[in-house]
């Protein structure tokens, strides 16, 4: 059983935070752009309530549109460029942390596949997730 908070930081130690309760669920992102965020096959997603999350240190944003029409805008380390989170400014109740910043990263276990489209090919999804060809709607 996992005990919060959680701690969790940028590479820096610039700017730290405390994740309060559980994630709502944990997504993988194949898309491209998130391929370009982590330099990888794929960005992590923790969905969390806003409540739910305290931060410490200066942050700024970036945005830019999502394919579905909203913003899709991030907070980020000044400093070392580490994503903490993003969110949409339409409906700011709900973050998406990006998770391998906590110093205990047990809490990833991803519960969906999204923009499967776009994924690399040599990467199997595992069995027993859900999978999205695009964002689910």
């Amino acid at each position: 059983m996992t005990e919060y908070p959680l701690e969790g930081s940028c590479q820096c130690g610039g700017v730290t935070y405390r994740l309060l309760e559980a994630p709502l669920k944990v997504i993988v992102c194949h898309c491209n752009a998130c391929q370009k965020l982590s330099t990888s096959a794929f960005s992590i997603t923790a969905m969390v309530r806003a409540s739910a999350l305290e931060c410490d240190g200066e942050m700024k944003e970036w945005q830019r549109p999502s394919d579905s029409g909203n913003i899709n805008a991030a907070k980020f380390c000044p400093t070392c460029g580490n994503r903490i989170y993003h969110f949409n400014p339409a409906d700011p109740s709900m973050l998406k942390l990006k998770p391998a910043s906590l110093s205990d990263t047990h809490i990833i276990q991803p519960t969906a596949h999204v923009w499967v489209s776009e994924k690399q090919d040599w990467y199997d999804l595992p069995e027993g997730v859900e999978v999205f060809e695009k964002g689910p709607r």
